[in-house]
């Protein structure tokens, strides 16, 4: 049965923060030999968790922690071992025998959560994208530094051959000099609820609903601002909602931009421009986004234009044979170079070269970035053990992240934002504040 956070609390007097340990000093196991196992924790594991979990069954999964036990609760009955709480601060307290965690909660706990576990010692996998706001992403990076844990994000094919791939072929002139790219995802959120409800509009929910006595409103809701309870947010759509969610920009993006961010060596742009926004509102994300990206020169590589489209698509590029593909059936990425493109699906696993005379006349060089061999969550678990950093650490995927949400900020509030990615700060426009460091609920501060 699920430990009663506010008994604990009122019994120990549990603050919210917890005191840094540094990774020296790893819970009271000290360090975990290469042959040992690791003791995990999952917390948020009703969703993507429960698949996170599933990979990485190889060692000791000790403690569960879901704030809704019937959403939960048949991953909580696939490793009945483990001890089972609501709340992960409570766990982290109890549990001294905690290693590492995995973090599959909805985006605005991302930072909480992560930032407490690396203080107190743990390894952490953070499920994408890595934190609701720019913000946290600065503060988790900064600290994952400071405590030497090892971290990996949760999108996966970082880990694969393909983005490999892509960073090889173009850093040995595979299409020459890239200028322009463009990646989206033709997915959409909509409609946000269910038949009858009145978030078919992305309205905020006028029915008066009951919270289900399984599930801990209060600190699913988070950092956010309170709101009542409504099935349209817990289990169904948080994500579309502006409150909890970072949209297809977050969902998608982070995953489609990550070969992009990889193989330009880019770092944060310098320019934001929201090109065109259909649907959406104050609540929650639009229907279709058009953002625009500029990057500065980055050593030999040129200035370069990163077009995202959510909800749509991309022109079809000149040069591309008729019939030829682009992309697959929910987005992907093209790199415009001087001498062809390079391109993959919505995700880095197969990579081709276009158009089919340049595709024909390149010979790929041998692989020169290691390769990973195994899952996202073992490779993690095998850093965790060696004493390495996966290459999704928080202090790549933090940046990463960020470019993400910049996007966000530019869908958000409309124009165009200069940013200033040493004082975080988007030139001229005040407006953005809120949205670089999200307002955060009370007893609930980083």
């Amino acid at each position: 049965m699920a430990t009663n956070r506010r008994e604990f609390l009122k019994q120990a007097g549990l603050a919210a923060a917890f005191t840094y340990v540094p990774a020296h000093v790893l819970g009271w196991r000290g360090r975990v030999g290469a042959n040992d196992k690791l003791n995990i924790a999952g917390i948020g594991v009703g969703g993507m968790g429960s698949h996170n979990l599933s990979q990485m069954e190889t060692e000791n999964l000790v403690a569960l922690c879901d704030v809704d036990s019937a959403h939960a609760g048949g991953v909580f009955q696939r490793y009945p071992n483990a001890k089972t709480y609501s709340d992960y601060r409570v766990m982290l307290e109890q549990q001294p025998d905690i290693d590492a965690v995995m973090i599959g909660t909805p985006d605005h706990t991302h930072a909480c959560i992560a930032l407490a576990a690396m203080r107190a010692g743990k390894h952490v996998y953070c499920q994408k994208p890595l934190t609701h706001d720019i913000h946290e992403a600065r503060v988790l990076t900064r600290v994952a530094k400071r405590t030497g844990v090892v971290t990996q994000m949760g999108n996966q094919f970082n880990s694969s051959d393909g983005i490999r791939q892509v960073c090889e072929w173009l850093w040995d002139g595979a299409i020459g000099a890239v200028r322009e790219v463009d990646a989206w995802c033709s997915l959409r959120y909509t409609p946000f609820g269910h038949a009858g409800w009145s978030t078919l509009l992305g309205e905020r929910p006028t029915e008066a609903l009951e919270v289900p006595p399984t599930l801990d409103w209060d600190t699913w809701i988070g950092p956010a601002p309170m709101r009542p309870y409504h099935r349209t947010y817990h289990p169904a759509r948080w994500r579309a909602w502006w409150d909890f969610g970072c949209g297809m920009m977050g969902d998608r993006g982070v995953h489609t931009l990550d070969s992009v961010f990889w193989a330009l060596k880019l770092t944060a742009p310098t320019r934001i421009e929201l090109i065109r926004k259909e649907g959406g509102n104050e609540e929650v994300h639009p229907d279709i986004a058009v953002v625009k990206f500029d990057f500065p020169a980055r050593g030999d590589m040129p200035p370069v234009t990163v077009n995202w489209y959510s909800g749509a698509e991309p022109p079809r590029p000149e040069g591309l044979e008729e019939g030829a593909r682009m992309g697959d059936a929910e987005g992907g990425m093209i790199l415009k170079g001087e001498k062809g493109m390079l391109m993959h699906g919505v995700y880095a696993g197969e990579v081709w070269i276009a158009p089919e005379s340049r595709a024909k006349e390149y010979t790929p060089p041998a692989p020169s970035i290691p390769r990973v061999g195994m899952s996202h969550e073992q490779r993690w678990i095998q850093c965790c053990k060696t004493g390495e950093q996966p290459s999704s650490h928080f202090g790549y995927s933090g940046p990463l992240t960020e470019f993400v949400l910049l996007g966000n900020i530019a869908i958000r509030l409309g124009g165009v934002i200069e940013w200033d990615a040493e004082d975080m700060r988007a030139k001229g426009r005040p407006d953005a504040e809120e949205w670089i460091r999200r307002p955060r609920r009370k007893g609930w501060e980083l």
